[in-house]
């Protein structure tokens, strides 16, 4: 099933974290805390503007982004446990290597 999100909607799947800690501990799953990274997987067409003119998101498939930690609404599409949030909901867009002196490529999905 193809699924496509109305309006200002974004679409997520949640990014897993490490199961380790910097110092080798291993985090039982009881103890983990719902990521608040993910990838874009779907936009919808923008929202509409005072003048009823549509504007576009500033997200795109494949984006690395990361949200509130109560952000969206989880659905489960395909078997794929998802989230769909307003863009307003997203806090910024991840991109990989700009802290690190790098030329603020993004990471390909």
């Amino acid at each position: 099933m193809k699924f496509r999100p109305l309006h200002d909607r974004v679409v997520v799947r949640r990014l897993e974290e490490e199961e380790r800690t910097k110092g080798g501990i291993i985090i039982p799953d009881t103890a983990k805390e719902k990521p608040q990274q993910g990838e874009v997987v779907a936009v919808g067409p923008g929202a509409r503007n005072e003048e009823g003119k549509l504007v576009t998101l500033d997200v795109k498939e494949g984006d690395r982004v990361l949200f509130g930690k109560w952000s969206g609404t989880e659905v489960k599409i395909d078997g794929e446990d998802l989230l769909i949030m307003k863009e307003s909901d997203i806090l910024g867009v991840i991109e990989i290597g700009a802290a690190e002196g790098g030329k603020g490529k993004k990471k390909a999905a």
